[in-house]
């Protein structure tokens, strides 16, 4: 049976990131089917690869973040190494590159010195212009300046960081989303250019803020930490049960209160007014969330996840790496896959993400540093290898 075509097979994008965020977007680039050529810095390579966990010494932080692409060697400070850049740039769609803004301009790779219908993507801390853009920064500036680590953990305690790097995920995302919406619109009309994404760290977190802006525009409000429950909606949260499990279970909806007042054997707390409606329920949250906490905490998690969704209440198990592993419906969905990497052998991975059209392409492991040299420099730009090996010796390549 033959692969499935992706929707971007025949797309061509250079990464030339490092850490996570356009290594990302180049990433779900590739699992949508477009070949990535990742450009990484002879001798080294991307910053990922020195960090851990490790295994026998072997990054499995870039097991996951560097697959699914070729990877090339190029010194981009030396002016051959920045020639071979735009040569290569003038084969491909788009450039994916979180550089401190006007690094490649200062090396003659920025979009003016390229062909006018590359797609570039921008991300970096600040964004591309404005007081702060040649700060350094990485994820977590992202998700403070942004304002989302001023919302997470516990009303009286200080802020609680996401264990992991959401804001350089979240930024990729979007900015996948925009280079295609950017090459879409190129290809669209004949002689059509390609144009700039820029993306910042603290942007792509403020986007999502909810109602946090127009809340403070109205009333002057802060919005504050609320730990594991929700100043508008309850019951909702996540509960401790007997087992020292976790739990978290949505339960505000009239519909799915009253579910939950039946599963509990409570009718009567209907026809008490302080949670006859969500609004309600809302004001008076620790009420109606501690009822719910205490019958969590008198049964182990499987049993009350179980009794809840027979009852029609959403709730789900606060999930361990051993439970996703687990999981029958995650490994029904396919949710989990076998990388064949280079270094390990098969290693199972998160699956690519969202699904096309049913689909689940299965991704090439991270490649060893500088493996697609004589493929990319020879085959692509028609290098021969004795020029190749004149670059290596020379440390271009």
């Amino acid at each position: 049976m033959s692969e499935p075509t992706l929707p971007l097979n025949g797309v061509r994008v250079l990464d030339v990131g490092t850490r996570i965020a356009a290594p990302f977007c180049a990433g779900i680039l590739a699992e949508q089917g477009a070949e990535v050529i990742k450009i990484e810095q002879p001798g080294t390579g991307d910053f990922l690869r020195s960090l851990g966990p490790f295994h026998d010494g072997y990054s499995l932080f870039w097991a996951v973040e560097g697959r699914s692409r070729k990877s090339v060697t190029l010194d981009l400070r030396q002016p051959q190494g920045q020639a071979l850049f735009r040569s290569l740039a003038g084969t491909v769609d788009i450039v994916c590159e979180n550089f401190r803004p006007g690094t490649m301009e200062r090396w003659s790779i920025g979009p003016a010195d390229l062909d006018p219908r590359l797609v570039m993507v921008r991300i970096s801390a600040y964004g591309q212009d404005g007081p702060n853009a040649e700060l350094p920064g990485q994820d977590l500036l992202g998700i403070s300046f942004g304002g989302l680590l001023n919302l997470c953990g516990e009303a009286d305690r200080p802020p609680v960081k996401p264990t992991i790097t959401l804001s350089d995920h979240l930024t990729a995302i979007f900015a996948a989303q925009a280079a295609v919406a950017l090459l879409y619109a190129r290809d669209r009309d004949e002689g059509g250019t390609g144009g700039v994404v820029d993306a910042s760290l603290y942007g792509a977190v403020l986007r999502v803020l909810e109602w946090t802006i127009p809340h403070h525009d109205r009333t002057g409000g802060t919005r504050a930490r609320e730990g594991n429950t929700v100043a508008t909606a309850a019951p909702l949260g996540v509960f401790e049960s007997g087992d020292e499990r976790f739990v978290s279970v949505v339960a505000a909806s009239d519909p799915h209160f009253r579910l939950l007042c039946s599963l509990l054997e409570m009718p009567g707390v209907l026809a008490d007014p302080r949670f006859s409606t969500a609004r309600a329920r809302a004001e008076h949250r620790d009420l109606a969330n501690g009822f719910l906490a205490e019958w969590v905490a008198q049964r182990s998690a499987a049993t009350a996840v179980d009794e809840l969704r027979a009852a029609g209440v959403p709730s789900a198990l606060v999930q361990t790496a051993d439970d996703i592993v687990a999981d029958p419906h995650i490994r029904a969905r396919g949710d989990l896959v076998a990388v064949d990497d280079p270094v390990l052998g098969s290693l199972l991975q998160q699956a690519p993400y969202p699904r096309l059209n049913g689909t689940t392409p299965i991704p090439t492991g991270a490649p060893l540093l500088g493996a697609h040299n004589t493929e990319v420099y020879c085959d692509l730009l028609g290098l021969t290898e004795r020029e190749v090996d004149d670059l290596t010796c020379r440390g271009i390549i």
